[in-house]
């Protein structure tokens, strides 16, 4: 059976920083993607960051030289770094988890019937 648990989610003034981290189990694939996906109160759920298993990274524009996602293959974890953060990074942020999806690819759609994904966690960044 396949778990992703996120954790990490906090409130933070904008410009600060938070580190969100992903359990992964059960999820025993050679060719996959892991990513995050965040939804702000009241719009849809968006892609955010996104690394497969070559090592490959992809990010959505708004957060590319701020945020930073990466894996420990030990451990079975996700991380995401998020750096100089905004008002509107403030979402439930999910992270999920795909079977032979390049990076480049995995943040195009955010449906939850394509893949595997977590509960969520919270991020409120105040101006």
């Amino acid at each position: 059976q396949v778990q992703l648990v996120e954790s990490g989610g906090a409130s933070v003034q904008a410009g600060g920083s938070l580190r969100l981290s992903c359990q992964v189990s059960g999820f025993t694939y050679s060719t996959y993607c892991l990513g995050w996906f965040r939804q702000a109160p009241g719009q849809g759920r968006e892609g955010v960051a996104a690394i497969d298993n070559d090592g490959t990274t992809a990010y959505r524009d708004p957060v590319k030289g701020g945020f930073t996602v990466s894996e420990d293959n030990d451990k079975n974890m996700l991380y995401l770094q998020m750096n100089r953060q905004k008002p509107e990074d403030t979402g439930m942020y999910y992270c999920a988890a795909r079977v032979a999806t390049p990076a480049t690819m995995m943040l195009d759609t955010a449906d939850s019937d394509f893949g595997f994904w977590g509960q969520g966690t919270q991020v409120t960044v105040s101006s």
